[in-house]
This record gives C-alpha cells, sequence and structure tokens, in this order.
C-alpha cells in the first residue's frame, strides 16, 4: 500500500511565485505519483488583505512596496514570468495590470474544496492563476471569476450565490488565522504531513527530496 503525504499549499492568487511554485509542486507530484498518494489542499492567505475596491496600478503598487525603480520592477516581472512559462503558466507579456484583493477567489476556493474535492479545487486554482496573470483581466469583477469556475467545470449558478452573499467568509477568516498564527507571513508556504515547512518557489527537486525523505520514514 503506498503511503499518503497531505500537503497543505498556502499561497494567494495575487501571487505570481505561487504559480511558479504550484507548476514546480504538480511536477514533483507527477513524478513520484507511482509511489506515494498526495493530498492537495490550497489554504488562504491574503497579500493585500487592507486593497481598497479597484485595486491599484501594478508597476505603482510593487515600487512602493518593495522600494525598486519601475525599471527593476519591470526586470523583475520579466524573470518571474519567464519561470512560469517554464511551469505551464503563460503569463501574459504585458503583465497584470493591477493589484487587487483577492479575498473572493478564496471564498470560491474554499467553496470548491467542501462541495467538490481537491482535484477540482485546484482545476479551479489553477484557472483563477490563470485569469489573473495569463488574462490579466481585473479580480473585481465577478464575470471574469465565473468564468475561471466555467472552465474549471463547477455550478455556475452555485458559484454565484456564493459571490453574491457571504457564504465561506468566516471560514476563511479562521484558515488565515490559523496560517498567520503559526508564523507564516510569506507565499507560497507548503507544508508537509502538518510538521515540515517548505517557503518560496521551490524548484522540483526541492520537492521530490522532501517528499523522498517521508516516504523514506514510512518505510
Amino acid at each position: 500500500m503506498k503511503p499518503s503525504i497531505k500537503i497543505d499549499f498556502v499561497s494567494d492568487i495575487a501571487c505570481p511565485w505561487c504559480a511558479v511554485g504550484l507548476g514546480n509542486l504538480e511536477n514533483a507530484m507527477l513524478e513520484l505519483q507511482d509511489r506515494v498518494n498526495f493530498e492537495l489542499h490550497f489554504r488562504p492567505f491574503e497579500l493585500n488583505p487592507n486593497m481598497p475596491k479597484g485595486g491599484q496600478d501594478t508597476i505603482e503598487h510593487l515600487t512602493q512596496k518593495y522600494g525598486m525603480s519601475e525599471e527593476q520592477v519591470r526586470e523583475n516581472q520579466s524573470q518571474i514570468r519567464a519561470r512560469a512559462i517554464e511551469t505551464g503558466f503563460n503569463f501574459h507579456p504585458e503583465g497584470r495590470k493591477r493589484v487587487y484583493n483577492t479575498f473572493d477567489c478564496h471564498r470560491l476556493l474554499d467553496w470548491a474544496a467542501k462541495e467538490y474535492s481537491p482535484s477540482q479545487q485546484l482545476t479551479l486554482k489553477k484557472e483563477l492563476l490563470n485569469t489573473y496573470f495569463c488574462l490579466a483581466v481585473d479580480l473585481e469583477d465577478h464575470t471574469n471569476l465565473l468564468e475561471a469556475v466555467s472552465r474549471a467545470g463547477l455550478d455556475l449558478q452555485r458559484a454565484q450565490e456564493v459571490l453574491n452573499g457571504d457564504e465561506f467568509f468566516n471560514e476563511v477568516r479562521d484558515e488565515e488565522k490559523i496560517y498567520t498564527n503559526l508564523g507564516i507571513h510569506s507565499v507560497p508556504s507548503i507544508i508537509l504531513n502538518d510538521q515540515y515547512l517548505l517557503q518560496g518557489a521551490q524548484p522540483p527537486e526541492s520537492f521530490i527530496q522532501a517528499f523522498e525523505s517521508l516516504i523514506n520514514q514510512t518505510t
């Protein structure tokens, strides 16, 4: 019987490195799928919880947040895009236009986890990342979120109900508190079997090494 590895992927839709990290994680999981069962869950983290409605211009936001010049920001974004393409995320060549609050995205992901399955939550996660980084459209526009839901094969009417109301509000807030109370202040943060923490967009080799170490502990 194959051992199981639980993966809690703490991340935000607004985080480009989370897309890179997820792509690398999937490649590592694919490499070892014959030896271990993976249980992947996405946990909420908001990089910009206080972002006002309408968001902020991306370049303006990043220069203010990191104290870099516009040229440095654009070069950094270009490097991230190259890394993302390697993992299967074809980021828009002009980049995302604005930075938004992502709370509704996290509510939809919590809905997908609770009313569907981890695999369908993964599909929705990837479609939301594609919406923001590849299509580079407005995350506050529910039409764009519902199109991601549709591409993920989930129920559009039910998703609309979630977005129009306050379902999963408390659940997402409670989960966010769990991970910030654990000391997580940057993403992606990947927790294996509730014990081991990997941070940042690790290469597939790092994930494989960690997985093999856990497999060896069970044999």
